[in-house]
C-alpha cells in the first residue's frame, strides 16, 4: 500500500513538472515558427543585416504595418502607438513609437506582449530591440514613449502586404493577486 501511494505520489509530480513544462516549450516552437502571432527576435550579428544579400524583386519591395496597442484591464495605464500604420521596405531597419502613461496615484510595472498578424507572416516580422524585452514600470502620472526597432524579413511571401503589430500590457504585480483572490473566493 505505502508503495503503491509513493508510486503515485511520483507520478503526480512527474505529471505536474511535464505540464509546467509545456508552457515555455510552447511559447519557444511558436516563436521558432511564427505561430500564434509570435515573431522572432534578433540578437547581434542577426540583428545588423542588410538587404544586400537580398534577391532583386524583393529590394524596392514595402509593406505597410499597422500599429496597435492595448492594455489588460487591470492595469491603469493609457497605451497608444504614436503613428497607426507606416510603409516600410523589407529588409531594412525602422522604427516605432508606442506613448504609454500611468494613470495611477502610485507606480505601477507592466510587460508588453507583442503579437504580430497575419500568424504565418510573424516568423518574418523581427524586433531588433522592443520595449517588449524587459518589464516597464511608470511612476504615477508618468508618461513615456516606448520605442521598437524592427526589420520586416525580404522572405515574407509577396501575396503579404499588411502585416499587424500589436501589444497588449499586463499589470505584472496584480495578476497573480487577483488570481489566487478568485480561487479563495471559488471562482476556480
Amino acid at each position: 500500500m505505502a508503495r503503491t501511494t509513493r508510486r503515485l505520489a511520483l507520478a503526480a509530480v512527474l505529471m505536474f513538472g511535464f505540464g509546467f513544462a509545456l508552457v515555455p516549450l510552447y511559447n519557444v516552437m511558436c516563436e521558432a515558427m511564427g505561430l500564434n502571432g509570435k515573431s522572432a527576435t534578433l540578437t547581434g550579428a542577426a540583428a545588423v543585416t542588410s538587404a544586400e544579400g537580398s534577391p532583386p524583386a524583393t529590394l524596392g519591395r514595402e509593406v505597410t504595418v499597422e500599429f496597435v496597442g492595448s492594455t489588460n484591464a487591470d492595469l491603469p495605464w493609457d497605451f497608444r502607438p504614436a503613428v497607426g500604420r507606416m510603409k516600410v521596405r523589407v529588409g531594412e531597419t525602422a522604427e516605432a513609437v508606442y506613448v504609454a502613461r500611468n494613470r495611477a496615484a502610485h507606480a505601477v510595472t507592466g510587460q508588453a506582449i507583442p503579437s504580430v498578424a497575419p500568424g504565418l507572416a510573424a516568423r518574418h516580422f523581427h524586433k531588433i530591440e522592443c520595449f517588449c524585452f524587459t518589464e516597464q514600470t511608470l511612476a504615477a502620472g508618468e508618461q513615456k514613449d516606448m520605442t521598437v526597432r524592427f526589420r520586416v524579413d525580404p522572405e515574407l511571401a509577396d501575396s503579404v502586404h499588411t502585416l499587424t503589430l500589436g501589444y497588449t500590457f499586463f499589470d505584472l504585480h496584480k495578476a497573480p493577486a487577483d488570481e489566487h483572490a478568485g480561487h479563495a473566493a471559488g471562482g476556480g
